[in-house]
């Protein structure tokens, strides 16, 4: 990167930690607004309603969401697509951004098997774009803050350092990317992301301790690596990739079950309100994102039952592509995540094995399974499990990841499902 005045890199560099931390304090309120929501939904309201209350709660909800779209368009758009379109273009439409927050807070309000991820990382790309198109006069390579926060949201969003640093870097080196794409030396570029990076997690760190809110993977702290635990590895690590197995044949399964049912989005979102409400009532942690429930999980699951812990995993990972492409659009990352948590403290009751090493091969196969890039699911999940369990999420990613899928049911791209989201060449904006 060559800077067109000397003081631009000084410039730059104050640019890119203000963004960080622009990236997680938006990042925190969006989820500090998402916990008030559910809050008032899921703790005031039940007390005015019978057991059933789930599935009123989500049906409205699924008509909510259903209207919402049908005025305002399929928003927030898959990780995925944000993610395509920031490496493409190096930017993101902004025009929108209080419909994509909007539309992404409303699922998580009534209880979606979803995750924030998408739709806030969607929001900090356009908020980043509009920052950098106003000054693009300085140099060309303010072009790259809409990249910077999306890291840094990413970061932020799952507290997850490795993760969002290593995102970025993993795919700089497509052949196929457009001349007018800044390539940046390798070494500034690990500054200017690290830099980025800690000024997201400062600001996402410090309002939670001034304010509360937030929220982050599960940490699990002590495991033990035993004969008994090796021998289990591989089992355990089948059951894990058996659930990414059952997420992609899902996704592309419902995909194309929607695709059948054309534009109907109320009707749509109705349909996977009741059918979530429904799940709820008999398997209440298969609702919501996860991030808090695994806290509860962990001090309740002795108590649960292999059979109730298993299903609870299994049928949130079916609940969150069904959800989905029905139009409680948003992430998948944390309802994965505590689906393997939930299968592993299932299979710990079943085989005995030290439980957290049962959540770290069943989670980090699972998902493997679903990114199909083990490197970055143990990145992800890095700081989820102690540094002894780092080999053993290795090894199950990887098992997760090579298990084939077949091609009449794998992953379909959003993109194709709503002619709407096409991308639009960079010249003609």
């Amino acid at each position: 990167m060559r800077f067109a005045k000397p003081a631009n890199r000084i410039l730059f560099a104050s640019s890119v930690i203000v963004t960080g931390a622009v990236a997680g304090a938006f990042v925190w309120l969006l989820l500090f607004v998402m916990n008030l929501g559910i809050s008032f939904v899921w703790n005031i309201l039940p007390e005015h309603f019978g057991p059933f209350f789930p599935l009123l709660a989500c049906s409205i909800g699924g008509l909510v969401i259903g209207l919402f779209a049908k005025r305002f368009g399929s928003y927030p758009e898959d990780l995925d697509e944000v993610m395509a379109k920031v490496k493409r273009d190096g930017r993101y439409d902004y025009d929108k951004l209080g419909v994509m927050s909007a539309a992404a807070l409303l699922p998580l309000f009534f209880g979606g098997p979803i995750g924030p991820e998408a739709g806030l990382t969607g929001a900090v790309a356009g908020i980043c774009t509009w920052v950098g198109d106003r000054m693009k006069r300085f140099g060309s390579e303010f072009r790259q803050l809409t990249s910077v926060g999306t890291m840094a949201a990413l970061s932020a969003i799952f507290t997850a350092p490795l993760f969002g640093f290593v995102a970025p870097l993993y795919g700089s080196v497509d052949e196929n990317v457009d001349d007018r794409t800044i390539r940046i030396p390798k070494t500034w570029k690990i500054v200017v992301y690290l830099c980025a990076i800690a000024g997201a997690l400062a600001a996402f760190a410090g309002l939670g301790a001034l304010f509360g809110g937030g929220m982050s993977l599960p940490r699990f702290t002590d495991i033990h690596v035993g004969t008994v635990e090796l021998l289990w590895l591989v089992p355990l690590a089948l059951v894990g990739a058996a659930g990414g197995w059952l997420f992609c044949m899902g996704d592309g399964l419902f995909g194309r079950l929607s695709d059948k049912m054309g534009d109907r989005p109320v009707l749509k979102a109705v349909i996977a309100g009741t059918v979530l409400g429904v799940a709820g009532i008999v398997l209440p942690f298969a609702m919501f994102a996860g991030e808090t429930q695994a806290e509860e999980l962990g001090r309740m699951w002795t108590s649960m039952g292999a059979l109730a812990l298993l299903a609870t995993g299994f049928v949130k990972v079916l609940l969150t592509p069904f959800c989905i492409r029905f139009g409680w659009r948003g992430g998948h990352f944390f309802p994965v995540i505590f689906a393997g948590v939930s299968i592993g403290y299932g299979m710990a009751t079943l085989t005995g094995a030290d439980p957290v090493f049962c959540l770290c091969a069943c989670t980090a196969a699972l998902v493997g399974g679903v990114m199909r890039q083990p490197l970055m699911a143990v990145l992800l999940l890095f700081l989820c499990f102690p540094v002894k369990g780092v080999i053993v999420m290795l090894a199950a990613a990887a098992l997760g990841a090579i298990v084939p899928l077949p091609t009449a049911f794998r992953k379909k791209p959003r993109e194709q499902e709503d002619p709407q989201s096409e991308d639009v060449p960079a010249e003609s904006r």
